[in-house]
């Protein structure tokens, strides 16, 4: 019997052929022996993703109502898909980075009820409460942190700046005039592989006299 495999767990997608999904659905059904497709059935190899294997019906998928940025969005995915994987893939918010996929470098980073998250170690089913991406920080891009990130020229290859960002805010909510020592503390654990490390301190300080 062809066991479900989820389509994130190795990061590619998955694949199953049309054979074998008859197969599965025949025994689930209880016709094992009735309308099974014979191994000439299909010429070549009629390969298709996880995405078309659900389409089947065999796999019941939840649905979760999300609050994103403010607005509801309704998403119909696997319960252990984590919230990165849902931002990026199924409502196509990609300010939010993949980094490293064990919660350690901080690209991921999100607000869930205004907490820095690591979003690529949080289930979906396990949200509770809205979320914030870089995308919802501000409606125009004029967060003291983002004019003073541009202020600064904080950036070089700019893909872990995201998850920079998200960190210093929740921060500066917590403490809106933080010391540098504060900064340090709540930054150390954000990956910069410019090591741009000077200037996103000297940024995140100039946000907060902002």
């Amino acid at each position: 019997m062809v066991s479900k495999i989820h389509p994130y767990k190795q990061g590619i997608d998955n694949h199953f052929t049309l054979q074998n999904c008859f197969s599965l659905k025949n025994r689930l059904s209880g016709k094992e022996n009735h309308l099974m497709p014979s191994k000439n059935s299909f010429p070549g190899k009629f390969v298709f993703s996880y995405s078309l294997f659900k389409s089947f019906n065999f796999i019941a998928m939840p649905s979760y109502s999300l609050t994103i940025n403010g607005k509801q969005k309704k998403v119909e995915v696997d319960a252990d898909t984590p919230l990165l994987w849902v931002l990026r893939d199924h409502l196509t918010l990609l300010g939010t980075k993949f980094g490293c996929g064990i919660g350690q470098c901080g690209a991921c980073t999100v607000h869930v009820n205004g907490n820095v998250v690591r979003s690529c170690q949080l289930p979906v089913s396990s949200v509770k409460g809205p979320v914030t991406t870089i995308e919802g920080l501000s409606e125009n891009g004029d967060h003291p942190l983002q004019l003073a990130w541009d202020e600064v020229d904080v950036p070089q290859c700019g893909y872990c700046q995201a998850g920079q960002i998200m960190t210093a805010a929740a921060l500066l909510k917590r403490t809106p005039k933080p010391s540098l020592e504060q900064v340090e503390n709540a930054m150390h654990a954000n990956i910069c592989r410019c090591g741009a490390y000077h200037r996103i301190r000297e940024a995140v300080l100039t946000a907060s006299k902002k």
